[in-house]
């Protein structure tokens, strides 16, 4: 097991060695320094877990070497000590990031519980560190599709941000990816991410769920119950298919909004929340509104930062990016090797219409993660419905007319060429062997440049 390395800087040679064979015997390795010179000179070599400084050292002082060493590693963990103690060098100390303060003579036991409280402070600093990398690269947007790369740029500038947002797309496109790398780029990020599926409760449920209820108010409520907005507190509130919620507890969640405060169903006490609200639905909301089925003012408190997902078919190029992930995803999870789909066996992926979305795709490579026993994934190891899906889409696709069969697959040949060379127009007529002026008309004619600016 690795000692954990403690930094001592003191002037005081009888400190230094007192406390180095204090320290050595409690299991820690020691490295030390006498003077705040020699500390900023050898600090980043040492880098130790825990730094005992001294306040007042000859040459730069010792408030000086924390603010130096915060500047550049605001992660240390520094310990101030000082002989002559007083409030306002206490104050100072913990305004540049000290941990901790502590006054001479040293109490050795007092130390070695500081020492431990620090190492515990850090040790579970770098278990977030880890876990938040770990959420990170688990809810990790894919693709480089035009319109994914601007939702990514959406999100890293609205993140930081206290603005709701209203998340808009098909079953399975990914909305509550989208909601967590929000929360995980948010200032809330250590603070709970709660999730509320509104079409998944019933509605004579879903007050419950969201405000909470006291004990008695309703049969069955045995005993008091937090609602989410209560969990959510300092955090993220996810309110997923919002538009399947009724027009009794939409008037509800937008009192909520306005005072930032819940009363639990049953309940007379005013409970103040600060919570972060985004929103996601499947639903044309405006329609919803315009039919009566969904609140405006709701609507308009919710929609601050509107962003759109779109649906897996009209960015079949990042296909292959999402079948590499969730490749290496099932083989990480589970202790399996990696398989590789040949490109006849991505190109009946791509061609495929996907109503189920990402999470479609997820799924089939997960079944031929599992049913496939060979290495290397052919057109044969596809699942039969995808085959004939495919088929059938093409041959809906290019009915009617020959001419109009021939604009179609012209619009559609185009359009993917385009969307594989990220809208560059000289790279796609270089490889479609035609000039470059000529294939600008052809975007025109084909009404392309719309598409493009939908992020199709």
């Amino acid at each position: 097991m690795t000692k954990a390395r403690i930094f001592l800087v003191d002037d005081e040679i009888s400190i230094l060695k007192s406390l180095t064979h204090v320290l050595e015997d409690e299991g820690y390795e020691v490295v030390s320094a006498e003077s705040g010179e020699e500390a900023l000179k050898i600090f980043g070599d040492v880098s130790p877990d825990v730094t005992l400084l001294d306040v007042w050292l000859s040459g730069i002082d010792g408030i000086e070497v924390l603010r130096k060493i915060k500047e550049n590693d605001p992660d240390a963990v520094i310990i101030m000590m000082s002989g002559h103690g007083t409030i306002d060098t206490a104050v100072r100390s913990t305004k540049f990031g000290a941990y901790d303060f502590i006054e001479k003579p040293l109490s050795v036991d007092k130390v070695v519980i500081v020492i431990q409280n620090a190492l515990e402070k850090r040790r579970l600093e770098d278990e977030n560190r880890s876990l938040r990398g770990r959420l990170v690269q688990e809810y990790e947007i894919v693709g480089e599709a035009p319109a994914i790369l601007d939702l990514k740029e959406q999100i890293k500038i609205a993140g930081p941000s206290n603005g709701r947002v209203l998340i808009y797309g098909e079953n399975g496109t990914g909305k509550e990816l989208i909601a967590r790398q929000i929360h995980l780029q948010s200032d809330r990020r250590d603070k709970p991410f709660v999730e509320v599926n509104c079409a998944a409760i019933p509605q004579e449920l879903i007050e419950s769920e969201l405000f909470g209820h006291e004990k008695g108010s309703f049969t069955g409520a045995t005993s008091m119950r937090k609602g989410k907005f209560e969990m959510a507190d300092q955090g993220t509130l996810f309110l997923d298919e919002i538009g399947d919620m009724s027009l009794a507890t939409q008037a509800k969640v937008l009192r909520v909004l306005q005072e930032q405060t819940v009363q639990r169903v049953g309940g007379t006490k005013t409970i103040e929340v600060d919570v972060r609200v985004i929103a996601a639905s499947n639903k044309d909301l405006e329609k919803e509104i315009k039919e009566g089925r969904f609140r405006d003012d709701l609507f308009y408190r919710l929609n601050v930062i509107p962003m759109y997902l779109p649906p897996l078919r009209e960015r079949a190029g990042d296909i292959p990016l999402l079948v590499q992930h969730f490749i290496r995803e099932y083989a990480q999870k589970n202790g399996a090797r990696p398989k590789e789909i040949l490109k006849e066996g991505m190109s009946l992926l791509m061609k495929y219409n996907w109503p189920g979305n990402v999470r479609e795709l997820r799924n089939i490579v997960e079944r031929i993660m599992i049913m496939v026993q060979k290495e290397t994934i052919g057109p044969d190891n596809i699942p039969v419905g995808i085959h004939g899906s495919a088929e059938k889409a093409k041959a809906m696709r290019y009915s009617g007319t020959l001419k109009e069969a021939r604009r179609e697959f012209e619009l559609d040949y185009i359009l993917q060429k385009l969307q594989e060379n990220d809208w560059n127009v000289s790279q796609t007529a270089k490889i479609l062997e035609i000039e470059r002026s000529n294939l600008h008309r052809k975007i025109k004619k084909l009404g392309l440049e719309e598409k493009k600016s939908s992020g199709m």
